[in-house]
């Protein structure tokens, strides 16, 4: 599978994003359900899913925790207040460590994930996952998505488009039958082609990979 960015870059991409909800919640005391759709409505989670090396490995977590929050018009409202202790023993800094890889491994975008799981349940997986190896988390992760949508990816991110199949079918250029196929798991999307795959991330806005079935 093709991902977004290098392995080379993922740990500091998962650092800068645990450093950055840790900093949001425990020192600019946001409500991390809110911060997050903060992270996804400014662009900022888009740019670090698609691997822009200036979010990615060009900031901080605490310099994207006020990047999200500035973006977000709270310049002048919120408090920063003094960790009480290290930033690695929060369950919000767990949180983004274990989400950078899922993210990553799967090429899920943000707010698809957080459509299927919110913030709070994920960070509620801190016990046990916390001491499990990561694909521990990953495999919870799309369990959980899968049980809340059984349907494709394909599916998933049409309905999150607002579009229709026919609707679908005329922006991308893929025949409507072959569209429903997909979707009802008669035709393994896995297994189509590349243009098919190409054209139908084109009109949905996303990455070819995340058309992908991974769950």
């Amino acid at each position: 599978m093709i991902r977004a960015y290098d392995e080379i870059y993922l740990e500091k991409a998962r650092l800068t994003l645990a450093c950055m909800l840790d900093h949001a919640v425990n020192c600019l005391a946001l409500d991390l359900s809110a911060f997050m759709g903060m992270f996804i409505a400014t662009g900022i989670g888009e740019c670090f899913e698609h691997g822009d090396a200036g979010i990615v490995a060009g900031r901080s977590g605490i310099e994207l925790a006020h990047m999200v929050a500035e973006k977000s018009g709270l310049k002048s409202t919120f408090t920063e207040t003094v960790r009480p202790y290290a930033a690695g023993r929060s369950r919000e800094y767990w949180m983004g460590w274990a989400l950078g890889y899922y993210q990553w491994y799967t090429s899920l975008p943000f707010a698809y994930i957080i459509n299927y799981v919110p913030a709070g349940d994920i960070r509620d997986l801190y016990d046990p996952y916390h001491e499990m190896d990561i694909m521990q988390f990953c495999d919870r992760m799309s369990g959980l998505i899968s049980a809340v949508s059984p349907e494709t990816n394909l599916k998933r991110l049409r309905v999150l488009n607002g579009m229709s199949q026919s609707q679908l079918a005329r922006d991308s250029g893929v025949p409507l039958r072959t569209i429903q196929q997909y979707e009802q798991r008669q035709k393994d999307i896995n297994k189509a082609q590349a243009e098919y795959i190409i054209k139908l991330s084109g009109a949905l806005n996303c990455s070819p990979e995340v058309l992908i079935e991974r769950l």
